[in-house]
């Protein structure tokens, strides 16, 4: 973990990476807000840049009650994984590490386990 991301190897292609996560998000019933193709979008500003891709995603019902408890927290949610290629060509899947949240907006450390199980849904997504 590096300033509270956490970084998760993946054998797919950044695309396959993310749908992978998006159908185990929408079969457990939890709410995709949008996927930013960041590379996408420098190509068609005739940029280049390596495959990069953020998922936005989440749960009223587990997200709101830590907005509730410290309000700065809605910058940092919905929960979001970013799907990214290094120079290498290794493809990761990052993401904010929930007790670093916690840390930074002093949320009760009870109300982690809201958003606790993203580890465990990227785990998934890349296996």
């Amino acid at each position: 973990m590096d300033n509270g991301i956490v970084d998760v190897p993946s054998r797919y292609p950044v695309p396959e990476t993310l749908a992978r996560l998006e159908e185990i998000l929408k079969d457990k019933g939890i709410t995709v807000f949008a996927l930013i193709d960041h590379s996408g979008e420098a190509e068609k500003a005739g940029l280049k840049m390596r495959p990069t891709q953020l998922l936005v995603f989440g749960s009223p019902k587990s997200g709101t009650p830590l907005m509730v408890a410290a309000p700065r927290l809605a910058i940092d949610l919905p929960l979001k994984a970013l799907a990214w290629q290094d120079e290498k060509g290794q493809v990761w899947l990052s993401y904010n590490a929930p007790e670093y949240l916690q840390q930074r907006h002093g949320f009760p450390e009870a109300l982690v386990k809201n958003i606790a199980g993203i580890a465990g849904l990227v785990e998934q997504a890349v296996e």
